[in-house]
């Protein structure tokens, strides 16, 4: 870490409390010049660091900055070393590509890239992933061992979960998963999760996976395009809680970087969450000369596959690679 980062992480493990600029200088082996530059840099980035004579500095308590310093410290201690891991960018092209080529590079698992903004980012099928500030984007590369799942299916449900019960840990609103990979809160899309994978050509077992989560966290509306503001929202579209951005990706990388859960238990905990419309749904077959149809939800089968029921009264089952699905 360079000097400004290392005067946020240290204001971070202080946020609400003055720190002197002697301590810090101490602390940190630098002169207090090098101290005082640092922190008139933070605040041209946006933070709130208040100064008082004979006090010191201290970083105010409602700043709501997205930073490793700001994860780190609402991390459980068990996964703290997770947070040396971790590529900050206020604004990159897109996460997932900066993550498959760090994993290419023979990144450990747990490795993420976190940004504030991304200027390409990708969801399903090559679609453009609408990134705008306020929001958080984030791709973690994880290591098959370390799953345990039988089906990469698994991999995605994990993730929806995950962010649903960050969501709710921190804003006390209870999100639902719309299959496959999209959470919705009060009818309007949240998040939007894409997993790619890397098959090892010998075994036929999968390397890696880099799982990429985008989720509106305080996105004002006026941020998304005019397409958009009828189905996109975020989870505080007002007012914000203190140091949201921080808290709900570490609650998220908590749930994805803790032991993971049994695959039938995930799956239940996926279903329970999963957007089940009485209406008809709209079933679009991709990269096919099929043409849509409706049909209704009607199950999850265990290996996460979604089971709908015609009009004719027949019963289908749908992967999530070949099809999409409009409520």
């Amino acid at each position: 870490m360079n000097t400004k980062e290392q005067v946020l992480a240290l204001l971070e493990q202080n946020r609400g409390s003055a720190v002197s600029g002697e301590t810090i200088a101490q602390a940190l082996s630098v002169s207090r010049n090098a101290v005082w530059k640092a922190i008139r840099a933070l605040r041209d980035e946006g933070y709130q660091i208040e100064a008082g004579t004979n006090r010191g500095y201290s970083l105010a308590a409602e700043t709501d900055i997205l930073s490793v310093s700001g994860i780190r410290r609402h991390l459980p201690d068990p996964l703290s070393e997770y947070a040396d891991r971790m590529r900050f960018f206020s604004e990159i092209g897109s996460t997932n590509e900066t993550a498959k080529e760090l994993a290419l590079a023979g990144a450990p698992h747990g490795t993420a890239v976190i940004a504030a903004a991304q200027t390409n980012g990708r969801g399903r099928y090559t679609r453009a992933f609408c990134s705008p500030a306020g929001g958080i984007y984030m791709s973690i590369i994880l290591h098959p061992e370390h799953l345990h799942f039988s089906q990469i299916t698994a991999v995605t449900a994990f993730a929806a979960v995950a962010v649903c019960e960050a969501v709710e840990a921190v804003s006390g609103l209870h999100p639902q998963i719309k299959w496959v990979n999209d959470i919705f809160l009060g009818g309007k899309k949240i998040c939007g999760i894409l997993t790619e994978a890397v098959t090892d050509f010998e075994s036929g077992g999968l390397s890696w996976i880099v799982l990429g989560i985008g989720l509106n966290v305080c996105t004002p509306a006026d941020a998304f395009p005019p397409q958009l503001r009828d189905t996109a929202a975020s989870v505080f579209p007002e007012s914000a809680p203190p140091d949201a951005k921080n808290r709900m990706a570490a609650e998220i990388l908590t749930r994805l970087l803790s032991p993971a859960p049994a695959q039938d238990a995930l799956f239940s905990a996926y279903r329970e969450r999963l957007l089940m419309p009485e209406h008809e749904i709209t079933v679009v077959p991709v990269g096919q000369d099929k043409a849509e149809y409706p049909a209704v939800i009607r199950d999850l089968d265990s290996d996460g596959h979604l089971i709908v029921q015609l009009r004719g009264g027949e019963m289908r089952t749908l992967s999530s690679g070949e099809i999409r699905i409009r409520l």
